[in-house]
């Protein structure tokens, strides 16, 4: 198995210092001039920019920043680059999630493709390298591998005098995110900076923090939920199933209301269905037609007000994204678990189920079976509710910023870790 070989290779791993006392190129480390800051991610998926979106929010609050830059690297490569990593994911969600699967086992082994990566990258994305060196930041987060390896790289040809920092943005850890010459990793679970370690990264530079996301996600309580729900136009009476199917709309979200219909239980149902036109058509058919007057329907589009929605919710029903589900813990909201993509979205839900934060629906026949004994429950639920709370990190992106922007002001050489011995 990878994992068995990872982990006993993991001592042959060693690492030595490269120089990164200075913060950027020119300027001393220890300046009383504020921080130039460089935020760079992927749109690939959305997950990504909304925890790019989460940190640059979190930096602006900053005193001793100077500037915030947050860019979207895949906007500085060719048209087929850009395609390759965006739309081709996009279609492969849609219509080949088992082939993501293959994929995500395949290129899980560590060291084994990142060199081969590296080549491909540094071909498609000379504007984004100009791009990178032109702003000279002293800080540089990536909350996406691909820029993560080149600025490594850049570090490492010492081309570039910065601080790199790695936001891993799902619960668990892909080999992709490996980079060899890094300044920190912020991972959500601690469970995760175990096998890091194993794989031979020191630990003090490993920090335990969460998924970073918006600060407007947070507990509410009852009565706070209670205006909420009047405000957004729902019974605040009945429980209230939130449907999402992403923001980019790829989700079987009519297959799930047709089946909710079975519910013999008064609910609210409210469907988003994200940027896909489309489907929010086909829904609003559908949500017209509900077979029961007990069952009320409200379908939405693409909305800024996530936060709002979930503080209202009683159970969340979607795919675990890992924005997604930290979004969710952070509110207290547990899941029904539709349809995971194979790889991250698996590894994902293995880990709310695991803290006992959210149930899955292998089969679309017993949807209703089992939202309906939840709701019988409120026991359960209200220990659901307590379960993502413990585990919910909603000040993961302040806590980022701040040891970041701590780190700055002491004299931190970058990691280069030694893998020629694990190839």
């Amino acid at each position: 198995m990878a994992h068995s070989s990872h982990s006993s290779h993991s001592a042959a791993t060693s690492r030595s210092e490269l120089p990164g006392g200075s913060s950027a190129i020119g300027k001393p480390l220890g300046k009383t001039l504020g921080k130039r800051i460089l935020i760079v991610s992927a749109s690939a998926g959305t997950g990504h920019l909304r925890a790019a979106a989460a940190l640059e929010k979190a930096f602006r609050g900053m005193p001793d920043v100077e500037e915030v830059r947050s860019i979207d690297a895949l906007k500085y490569t060719n048209h087929l680059f850009r395609d390759f990593y965006s739309k081709l994911y996009t279609q492969l969600v849609a219509k080949a999630p088992t082939f993501l699967g293959w994929w995500y086992k395949t290129s899980g082994e560590p060291w084994k493709t990142d060199k081969m990566r590296l080549m491909l990258d540094r071909l498609n994305t000379a504007p984004l390298i100009r791009q990178i060196k032109a702003f000279n930041p002293d800080i540089t987060v990536c909350t996406h591998f691909l820029p993560a390896t080149l600025i490594s790289y850049l570090i490492a040809e010492q081309r570039l005098q910065a601080r790199l920092s790695i936001v891993v943005t799902d619960l668990d850890f892909h080999a992709m995110w490996l980079s060899r010459t890094f300044h920190r990793y912020f991972v959500a679970l601690e469970e995760t900076k175990v096998h890091l370690q194993k794989l031979g990264l020191p630990g003090d530079r490993i920090t335990v923090s969460g998924i970073p996301i918006d600060s407007s996600f947070h507990e509410h309580s009852p009565e706070e939920q209670r205006a909420v729900r009047i405000e957004l136009g729902l019974d605040p009476s009945l429980p209230i199933l939130l449907v999402s199917a992403g923001a980019l709309g790829v989700s079987p979200a009519e297959i799930i209301l047709e089946e909710l219909f079975e519910l013999k239980q008064p609910v609210q149902i409210v469907l988003l269905a994200g940027q896909n036109e489309e489907l929010k058509k086909r829904l609003e058919v559908l949500a017209a037609a509900s077979p029961s007057p007990m069952i009320r329907v409200t379908v939405i589009g693409y909305s800024t007000e996530m936060s709002r929605w979930m503080g209202a919710a009683t159970l969340l029903i979607g795919k675990p994204g890992g924005l997604t589900i930290s979004e969710a813990m952070a509110s207290g909201l547990p899941m029904v678990i539709i349809s995971p993509i194979p790889g991250q979205e698996e590894r994902n839900s293995d880990q709310l189920l695991e803290k006992g934060i959210a149930i899955k629906c292998n089969d679309f026949t017993t949807l209703s079976y089992k939202i309906e004994k939840l709701l019988e429950s409120p026991e359960r639920l209200a220990e659901m509710r307590t379960h993502a709370l413990s585990w919910a990190h909603p000040d993961a992106a302040l806590t980022i910023v701040r040891t970041l922007l701590d780190e700055t002001n002491r004299p931190q050489t970058a990691v280069q870790l030694d893998t020629t011995k694990l190839a």
